[in-house]
């Protein structure tokens, strides 16, 4: 059976439930769970042949998205050890997801990838459904998607 679950996350409500019910699920199974949130990189916007760039705003949007991660991915393993379930948490900065989901599944040696069937973007945001198809597509790991 599976003992090693990664479990993307991106702080909405329906990646709650899914944490809730991957805790469950490693319980039942005595698995240990790492939660993986992948931080977005700053957007530049280029407009003819430079960007517009304010020298201080990536550090800024570097440190919020940091504080967004670790305040979520906190409450997760607060909650896996309050069900008696070993965790760990990863994250990474990325614009493509569910190749950050993979990459980190893989890095962690995940023999499940658990995830939601779809999710919301944006500094706050990770998975969208198409995220959720493109690492059931291109994941060697096998994966269980939750609805």
């Amino acid at each position: 059976m599976f003992k090693h679950i990664l479990v993307p996350t991106d702080g909405s409500q329906l990646s709650g439930d899914t944490v809730k019910r991957a805790i469950a699920f490693a319980k039942e199974t005595s698995a240990r769970i790492t939660f993986f949130f992948a931080k977005p990189d700053y957007p530049v916007a280029f407009y003819g042949e430079g960007a517009l760039i304010d020298p201080t705003t990536p550090d800024k949007f570097a440190e919020m998205a940091e504080q967004q991660a670790r305040e979520i991915l906190a409450a997760h393993e607060a909650s896996a050890k309050a069900a008696g379930v070993s965790s760990a948490s990863l994250t990474s900065i990325s614009d493509i997801p569910y190749e950050a989901i993979i990459a980190g599944a893989e890095q962690v040696g995940a023999d499940l990838i658990f995830m939601a069937s779809h999710g919301r973007r944006g500094i706050s945001g990770l998975l969208l459904g198409s995220e959720t198809q493109k690492v059931l597509t291109h994941s060697k790991i096998p994966v269980l998607v939750y609805r």
